[in-house]
């Protein structure tokens, strides 16, 4: 396993909740070692829960404990681990969502925010976790994105985004009920998500973002047939983001804005609640996507997909959304360092 050059982003990989593919994905992915040309990996976890994934993904590689990320020996071929010894994975059938297990993967998350508060890691790549499972266990957040912006103190805007061949797929509203994301779509909130799609792409290295605003009613409205949100808020909320300098125009048909946008037309959509982008996201390429927190002053990426309880621990699970993961969270570490 080649070592990594000692000026690359060092990024904390936590393995995910035990139970599902992602403690087989981690595993993989090290012994594959050609995450080592971007990022200076360091595993935040339990070392037993690694070595149930070498054995799940049929590899095997040396681990080097250690206490903090601080201590890395970046001139070592083993693995760089954290090892915080508080999950045994024997504990916990593979497949099933266990509070404990949810419990245990938010209290990992937060020894590893820890981490970057202390200025020890550039950015955190987490595998797939169960949000019911950490909120039954006591992280009484309706997803980790909200966990992360209180453990971290975070005041103001952000939101999630979905990276995927290029394109930043951005949204109004999060992880709620539709009734209730609809109340919440307001020229405050469409203002937000657009601000933080363009600032989000412009650190990627996106020097003039094109930025769709999608519709909220079929048809865009059918000039005002079927409402008239697009006519009396959404409309004029986008050109007085555009007349700030940022690339946006819309409101656009969410039936067909994407199909524009995956052609090359625009950088980003902007939806107004959480389904109305992920369906065209995941259809797209759901073993591709890449998550990202964004707004907040730590860098977290994590694979679009979920815990795939179905296949857990049956050595088939795909790496490719957690790689992209990896080297997104190294690209926007490495442009971190650039003033914009």
């Amino acid at each position: 396993m080649q070592a990594p050059e000692t000026s690359l982003p060092v990024i904390a990989l936590v393995p995910g909740d035990c139970t599902g593919i992602g403690p087989e994905q981690t595993a993989r992915i090290l012994a594959n070692g050609t995450l080592a040309e971007v990022a200076r990996l360091v595993v935040v976890g339990d070392a037993r829960v690694l070595a149930m994934g070498m054995s799940q993904a049929g590899v095997q590689f040396d681990v080097q404990c250690i206490d903090s990320p601080s201590q890395a020996d970046w001139h070592s071929q083993a693995v760089q681990m954290v090892d915080l010894g508080n999950t045994d994975p024997a504990l916990f059938p593979l497949g099933k969502a266990s509070a404990e297990s949810g419990r245990l993967t938010g209290t990992t998350l937060a020894r590893t925010i820890d981490f970057a508060k202390a200025g020890e890691i550039d950015a955190i790549t987490f595998a797939p976790l169960n949000k019911r499972a950490m909120f039954d266990g006591g992280w009484r957040f309706p997803d980790e994105h909200k966990m992360f912006a209180n453990l971290l103190g975070h005041q103001g805007y952000f939101s999630e985004m979905n990276v995927l061949d290029g394109q930043w797929m951005s949204r109004v509203t999060g992880h709620q009920s539709l009734r209730e994301a609809i109340a919440c779509i307001n020229p405050d909130t469409i203002t937000d998500a657009i601000k933080l799609a363009d600032r989000m792409m412009r650190k990627a290295g996106i020097e003039r973002p094109r930025i769709a605003v999608a519709a909220l009613n079929p048809h865009a409205g059918e000039n005002g047939l079927f409402g008239r949100e697009e006519i009396d808020m959404i409309r004029p909320t986008v050109e007085a983001a555009a007349s700030t300098g940022i690339d946006c125009s819309g409101p656009f048909p969410a039936d067909t804005i994407y199909i524009r946008a995956f052609a090359g037309e625009f950088d980003s959509v902007v939806a107004m609640y959480h389904d109305q982008g992920q369906i065209a996201t995941k259809l797209r390429g759901f073993n591709r996507g890449v998550t990202v927190t964004a707004g907040l002053e730590t860098i977290f990426t994590t694979p679009s997909h979920g815990t795939a309880f179905d296949i857990a621990g049956k050595g088939v699970a795909r790496t490719g959304a957690l790689e992209s993961a990896v080297r997104l969270a190294a690209q926007l570490a490495i442009r971190s360092r650039e003033p914009l």
